[in-house]
């Protein structure tokens, strides 16, 4: 089997390398706007070569697209218009599926694409990001997939159980809704954090040198790269407004009793909120 993997950073680079190592790519080629990723990519071994889109698409039996999520849905359209007819497979990586639901839901070809989100990755990017085994027992999302072809969707289940995923099936809307609670006010929160600090830090020298691993932890996701995550921000806009603000409740909630120096009230609300250790557990 022929891949092409359009956009090799942390996910499309750590894909290339595991569907390579456990057989299931016989030649990956590379597409990026990025001539440095593309060398990167060939010196590490990531891609078999680089080329353009239309020479890769051609060339391939199944289609990684693997860029921002706004640079996913503008590229989608084009890529079912050259590979209407035939057996070619287009499958997406992005964080968010309402808008590449709508890009693609009136394409005489739509049936040829499969909308997938595997719930995997770091702060890190680019192709020396990528790393193996990222994906392994992670969860990983299909979202609409009654509107696949048959073998578009067996194809891409194939896929994601080769790296070990687990497969739940949604559809766009609940998708985006979900992942604003659940990751993408991570990534908020975690950027406001690290301004705060860092504003803080400008006032008073040395501030940082007090950072724990709790401190670490929460703001690891601020290491993120902008031009993946603000086109996320922008299409999931409707439900990440809804979940920042519900976040503010919480906080306000928190800001009172705080205030009110009210230690039974906060001890409570932390007891509730430890019950999130039954979900992740």
């Amino acid at each position: 089997m022929t891949i092409t993997v359009i956009g090799i950073g942390l996910i499309g680079g750590s894909l290339a390398l595991d569907l390579r190592k456990r057989h299931f790519a016989d030649r990956i080629i590379g597409v990026d706007i990025s001539l440095q990723h593309q060398n990167i990519a060939k010196l590490c071994g990531i891609i078999d070569e680089a080329d353009t889109l239309e020479n890769a698409v051609d060339q391939s039996d199944l289609i990684l697209l693997c860029t921002p999520v706004n640079t996913n849905c503008r590229m989608l359209p084009g890529i079912l218009d050259r590979i209407a007819g035939t057996r070619k497979v287009v499958t997406d990586m992005g964080s968010t599926k309402g808008s590449i639901a709508e890009a693609s839901k009136d394409h005489p070809a739509r049936g040829r694409f499969v909308a997938a989100h595997p719930m995997a990755g770091t702060e890190y990017s680019g192709p020396l990001a990528a790393i193996g085994k990222l994906f392994d027992y992670k969860q990983a999302i299909i979202c609409d997939p009654e509107l696949c072809d048959e073998d578009s969707l067996l194809l891409v289940e194939k896929m994601l159980k080769v790296l070990n995923m687990r497969i739940t099936y949604m559809n766009s809307s609940l998708h985006d809704v979900h992942v604003a609670y659940v990751s993408h006010i991570s990534h908020i929160t975690s950027f406001s954090l690290a301004l705060s600090v860092l504003e803080k830090e400008e006032e008073e020298e040395n501030i940082l040198t007090l950072a724990g691993g709790g401190f670490e932890s929460t703001v690891r996701l601020a290491k993120s790269n902008g031009e993946t995550w603000a086109p996320i921000f922008a299409e999931n806009s409707e439900y990440i407004l809804e979940a920042i603000d519900t976040y503010i409740e919480k906080m306000n909630i928190f800001k009172k009793m705080i205030a009110e120096k009210d230690t039974a009230g906060l001890k409570s609300l932390m007891e509730e909120a430890n019950k999130i250790r039954k979900i992740l557990n």
